[in-house]
């Protein structure tokens, strides 16, 4: 009698399903998701708009052989160029993630929603310029804005409750499922070809964190959703190929992503797929940093009058933060590159002390020079506080708390500073979305002149033009 395992094919995996199910079917009708989404689009260009000033990251955009120009292809914002909508969602996807500016959302994974905001755009464009040029109405911007709510959903839904980092994975490769889910619909595929998109999404390789934490922490950290989202799009698009997909890509025995990455456990989900994600993302307004540390950094600033000119007197610095804070943001020791920096609490929370400020600049050499900034960090205790941590999981709060008390040496100290809802969250929306238009304000002008800067503020600050407004147009206002 043969011992062989079966080879007969199972039905879709679960999840597999329901991701196709929600992108196929499910109709966004929150106001509050389509008004959030717009704001969540318009960041996301203007960092990527903020980024075009380091050469770190302009270095990596263009085409993949230098002067191909692609006919119809997707025209990169702030750029001069017209790419292949992969290589495209590439090069917006490394302007939008470079700064680390851009959106947020928090449960056992960490992750940047707006990642997949680069493929989405990029594709739809793509797509609007081929219909145009066929005597066919284009895509609209309403259908971005649909797009990019599902993609949030579907990206958020798998990070709450599930450990992907803990797992050694980088968050991006929920970029790559995402992205490549709502890209196969935007193609036209049917619901089983979804299913056969986002399967192998998943049976693709994954990156590994390693590059986001001590002692590698580096650059790739900036344009590694990039290469994710312009991944799933890629893959989307050989579905609508017809290329086959695999059924139980998770939940194959030895073989499938349970067993090989993630101890056998599978999913848990928090919630069903609806616009959770998107109405309760986390904007990052006033500082380029990890959004654990947001908090920190306010509480920081706030004690900069008390402590500017007493520098020297310091004795010790204590720091209580949530676990997931600890995890990523603890760093001793030499800090080798921005990126480094940028993920380092205490370096954050020195800067904000010495300075009062903390801007994209206060990354580079010049500035990580001044001695003051180590001497401080070498000052910093940090440990956990455990209401943060419950707190920062529990849905009813969603906390991201920091507090920060100097103590000097004569005994004296500063009061407690402690922000448990940074500026960013919906907790503060009415104090947050002024100042963070003013953010998306300030970015345009870096890059376009007063007449086109104008254009641009018009079409993104009015939600009903804006949704009604053609892709290819609304991408052409961006074009340099």
């Amino acid at each position: 009698m043969s011992t062989a395992a079966s080879n007969v094919r199972p039905a879709p995996d679960k999840v597999l399903v329901r991701i196709a199910d929600y992108v196929d079917g499910y109709k966004v009708r929150s106001r509050l998701a389509r008004e959030t989404a717009r704001l969540t689009l318009i960041d996301s260009l203007g960092c990527g708009f903020e980024a075009l000033s380091y050469p770190a990251c302009t270095k990596l955009l263009g085409p993949t052989v230098p002067g191909t120009v692609v006919p119809g292809g997707a025209k990169v914002p702030g750029t001069p160029f017209q790419l292949d909508p992969v290589t495209a969602a590439f090069n917006l996807g490394a302007l939008i993630r470079w700064l680390d500016f851009n959106d947020a959302f928090y449960g056992e994974t960490v992750i940047h929603p707006s990642d997949n905001i680069c493929a989405i755009l990029m594709m739809a464009d793509h797509l609007s310029r081929r219909r145009a040029a066929e005597g066919k109405r284009p895509l609209a911007m309403r259908d971005v804005l649909e797009a990019t709510i599902k993609a949030y959903e579907i990206q958020g839904g798998l990070a709450i409750m599930n450990g992907f980092t803990a797992a050694g994975l980088d968050h991006t490769m929920l970029v790559k499922i995402a992205t490549c889910a709502v890209i196969a619909k935007m193609l036209g595929c049917a619901r089983a070809e979804i299913v056969n998109a986002v399967s192998n999404a998943w049976v693709d390789g994954q990156a590994l964190a390693t590059f986001r934490r001590r002692p590698n922490t580096g650059s790739r950290k900036s344009w590694a959703a990039g290469d994710a989202a312009a991944r799933g799009a890629w893959l989307a698009m050989l579905a609508a190929k017809g290329e086959m997909g695999y059924p139980s890509a998770l939940t194959a025995r030895r073989w499938g992503f349970y067993d090989v990455l993630f101890k056998g456990k599978p999913f848990r989900f928090q919630r069903p797929f609806g616009t959770y994600i998107m109405e309760n993302v986390l904007f990052k307004i006033a500082y380029p940093a990890a959004f654990h540390a947001q908090s920190a950094v306010e509480a920081a600033i706030r004690l900069h009058p008390l402590v500017k000119d007493r520098l020297d007197d310091i004795k010790r610095i204590d720091v209580r933060c949530h676990n997931s804070s600890m995890v990523i943001l603890d760093k001793v020791g030499p800090l080798h590159n921005p990126a480094d920096r940028d993920h380092c609490m205490q370096y954050m929370i020195a800067v904000g002390m010495i300075f009062g400020k903390l801007t994209a600049e206060d990354y580079e050499d010049h500035v990580a020079a001044d001695p003051r900034i180590d001497r401080l960090r070498s000052k910093m205790i940090l440990r956990e506080d455990r209401r943060y941590s419950r707190e920062y999981l529990d849905p009813a709060r969603r906390t991201n708390a920091n507090s920060i008390k100097v103590r000097f040496q004569d005994g004296g100290g500063t009061p407690l500073s402690e922000v448990l809802y940074p500026l960013g969250h919906r907790r503060r929306r009415k104090e947050g979305i002024p100042l963070l238009m003013e953010k998306f304000e300030k970015n345009v002008a870096r890059v376009f002149a007063p007449k086109q800067r104008d254009a641009i503020l018009r079409a993104c600050l009015d939600q009903r033009r804006l949704e009604a407004m053609p892709v290819n147009e609304f991408v052409d206002l961006m074009a340099v």
